[in-house]
């Protein structure tokens, strides 16, 4: 028995049936087999199907005596299946390359549920895709599986058939058919919804959906839909325990005839009156009483229900109009603010540079942090008469100091300070539009030593490097006039990826001076604050971004892993800073530091970093304690191939290494975490990589750059340092059995942290 059938209807499609079979045969996940399906088409599908059954046994070709139409084929093909899962597919559409294996995760995940609901993008007739429409309908976040009652905006998707997987005894238990006509998936899909026990989502866009050039579906075909739209309510009335999906229903009907009559390539001239009154017809007899109509919608039910098919029409044409008419004024105010902000930035550029001024940034638009929010600060007790200005959206104003001023990006204030401060420091890169003046200092800090790829050798990798604008990069860097390393290893990188006349600061990363200068006391502090329970072991859990990847879903099952190593530890579930949505699992142990603004903060808090390939184990080997690798063989692989790294992590770690999720569970539940060996690899990765990280890093920029003292602070050997203990370390070292408190922490840093 195959773990998936895939059923492929085929009728006058044969110049994309080869390519819609080549999809599902060339599936990473083999397990599966092919049922095509051949509707008694007039073409070549009938001789296509025999070919590739004929060359792969995971091919069963059905074919059928006389064409009866998309319903009964699938039907046909249903009959026929002997997988776990089916999962339906049009002859001229696509599945993605490694769809089925993550459809297959993904059900495992969530226990198998009756109908797993997935993504898909539309792709035009060059092949061309468009984004997915579905949104946060397809979150993977909360329980799973589910009701429809906890998801029911699943309704408002697509009415398709090849956006899901069913468990094939769900559709024999609930026998689901497709009836003949048009549009059977009216029919089928939300039945299937409505009588599903377990549902689930997966994020991810499994089939491309291909749009004709020519549109194959006559006047005539959209008039099956009010047929569908019978059966639908037919089934309803024999299943009563239903009814409450009625008026959702009633709804989706009026939406989807209303679409249809706007459309003028859907309906001829002479149908559209017909095709109103029927809707109409549809309306009375289906509406519900005692379910009012949206105050959004009201006036589209209100045509709809009178037959008032001009007064329709008028509206849409005026609606249309209106459209076009905001959409040019927005466009034109557009436009007209950004040549008055231009202009503004032209005149900025002719008056004197501000020899006190310097304005940071970091992450595009983030909060204070990062190595620019420890520069800020060293500016401003180092050399005070020095403003400062921070560049950072809105939302992230409450994390900027008091003293510093605040700046949002695009605003005339944003150029100014662009055009007029002397000192320019970020971690990522200025809006590229900047001029870089004569006197103007701009410090490039980088946000952590290098692992995988970056600058010109992401060319070899188009998955990590996107639309990268080499001509643009090399213009940025031609920009800078400083660049921060923490360690030679980063030294060689910067200056080969990112070929310039900059000058290459070996001081260390500012962000870590922290952990140099923290006390007991702020790590006791930030544990509470985070709701780490006392006496617990915090593991820092911190993957990597996939650029590969659409979501970004955690590779390791946080719940499971906990639930074996017991109550003694938690996880502080931190993800990227380009990560979307939480990592943690809603479980009390699982804290979701997602949106914390201080990763600094969140190293001191925890006890051990759980990480793959974040370049925030750079970091952490800083600040001394524990890091345990976590890569599985084939994300291995995967990452290594998209993204490549500068040198073998599992060859040279910073710790212990776990290549499934049992060896991660095992690594803890025997101390092996911080054992001897783990030590000793910890201490030779942190020689290599943070010889200048001795908590003086930002002082000595400021001092070189903005100062200009040559005489700097020499760097603290590592055997001299003493980063604050863990939480766990104190108190296994504390004669008392608790973490010893100081005074209090010095007013610096309790702002940095």
């Amino acid at each position: 028995m195959p773990r998936f059938s895939v059923i492929v209807p085929a009728y006058e499609v044969q110049a994309y049936l080869h390519e819609c079979l080549e999809s599902v045969l060339s599936q990473s996940y083999p397990d599966l087999e092919l049922i095509a399906v051949d509707d008694r088409s007039p073409d070549a599908c009938g001789e296509i199907v025999d070919e590739f059954a004929a060359r792969d046994p995971r091919v069963r070709a059905v074919h059928l005596a006389e064409n009866r139409g998309l319903g009964p084929a699938r039907n046909a093909g249903l009959a026929a299946a002997t997988g776990d899962y089916v999962l339906f597919l049009d002859g001229d559409d696509t599945l993605t390359p490694d769809a089925l294996q993550a459809i297959a995760d993904r059900l495992k995940e969530t226990g198998e549920p009756d109908v797993l609901v997935h993504g898909h993008a539309r792709t035009d007739w060059r092949g061309v895709a468009a984004g997915d429409a579905s949104g946060r309908q397809l979150t993977e976040q909360g329980p799973a599986p589910f009701r429809l009652e906890d998801r029911p905006g699943l309704l408002r998707l697509t009415t398709a058939a090849w956006n899901k997987a069913y468990r094939r005894e769900f559709t024999e238990r609930a026998g689901l058919r497709f009836p003949p006509g048009h549009h059977p998936d009216i029919s089928w899909t939300y039945p299937a919804l409505m009588t599903a026990e377990t549902l689930a989502t997966l994020d991810g866009v499994c089939v491309h959906h291909r749009r004709r050039r020519q549109n194959r579906r006559g006047t005539t075909s959209r008039f099956d839909m009010f047929d569908q739209y019978d059966r639908l309510f037919a089934f309803l009335d024999q299943h009563p325990e239903l009814a409450r999906w009625r008026p959702v229903l009633f709804r989706r009907m009026v939406d989807q005839l209303s679409a249809v009559f706007a459309e003028r390539d859907r309906l001829s001239r002479g149908a559209r009156v017909e095709f109103l009154r029927r809707a109409r017809d549809h309306y009375r007899r289906y509406r519900t009483p005692g379910h009012p109509v949206p105050l959004r919608a009201h006036l589209r039910h209100t045509l709809v229900r009178l037959n008032l098919h001009r007064t329709y029409r008028a509206l849409e044409s005026a609606k249309r109009l209106g459209h076009r008419t905001a959409t040019l004024a927005t466009r034109l105010a557009r436009s007209l603010h950004t040549v008055a902000l231009r202009l503004h930035y032209r005149v900025q550029l002719r008056l004197p540079l501000r020899e006190n001024r310097a304005v940071f940034a970091a992450y595009r638009g983030g909060g204070h942090g990062c190595n620019p929010g420890a520069l800020e600060s060293a500016f401003r007790d180092l050399a005070p008469h020095i403003r400062t200005a921070w560049i950072a959206d809105p939302e992230h104003h409450h994390t900027i100091p008091v003293a510093t001023r605040r700046v949002r990006p695009g605003t005339a204030a944003y150029w100014t300070a662009l055009a007029r401060s002397k000192y320019l420091v970020d971690n990522v890169g200025f809006d590229r539009r900047l001029v870089k003046r004569p006197g103007q200092v701009l410090v490039q800090t980088q946000h952590g030593t290098p692992l995988a790829h970056m600058g010109l050798d992401l060319l070899e990798h188009p998955a990590a490097a996107r639309d990268m604008d080499v001509e643009a990069l090399l213009q940025d860097v031609d920009k800078w006039d400083y660049v921060l390393s923490a360690n030679r290893h980063a030294t060689l990188t910067w200056e080969r990826v990112f070929p310039g006349g900059y000058t290459t600061l070996p001081y260390g990363n500012p962000r870590n001076d922290v952990f140099l200068r923290a006390t007991s006391e702020d790590v006791r502090r930030l544990r509470e604050q985070l709701g780490v329970p006392e006496g617990t072991v915090a593991i820092l859990y911190a993957p990597a971004h996939r650029d590969y990847r659409r979501t970004q879903r955690p590779a390791l099952d946080l719940d499971r892993v906990l639930r074996r190593l017991g109550p003694r530890f938690v996880v502080l579930a931190r993800g990227h800073h380009r990560h979307e949505g939480p990592l943690a699992s809603g479980s009390a142990r699982v804290i979701d530091v997602t949106g914390h603004p201080s990763v600094e903060s969140l190293c001191l808090a925890s006890d051990a970093l759980v990480t793959d390939y974040s370049s925030l184990m750079f970091d952490y080997a800083g600040l001394d304690r524990p890091i345990v690798i976590h890569a599985a063989d084939d994300d291995h692989a995967a990452y290594e191939a998209a993204s490549g790294t500068y040198f073998d992590l599992r060859s040279f770690p910073p710790g212990a290494v776990a290549r499934s999720e049992d060896e991660l569970i095992d690594i803890f539940a025997t101390g092996h975490w911080r054992g001897s060996r783990s030590t000793q690899l910890r201490s030779a990765f942190r020689e290599r990589f943070c010889p200048y990280d001795d908590g003086r890093a930002a002082e000595r920029v400021v001092r070189h750059v903005v100062l200009g003292e040559t005489e700097l602070p020499p760097v603290l050997p590592l055997a001299d340092r003493h980063p604050v203990p863990s939480a766990a370390a104190a108190l296994a070292h504390s004669p008392l059995g608790t973490v010893p408190r100081p005074a209090s922490p010095t007013a610096t840093l309790t702002e940095s942290i």
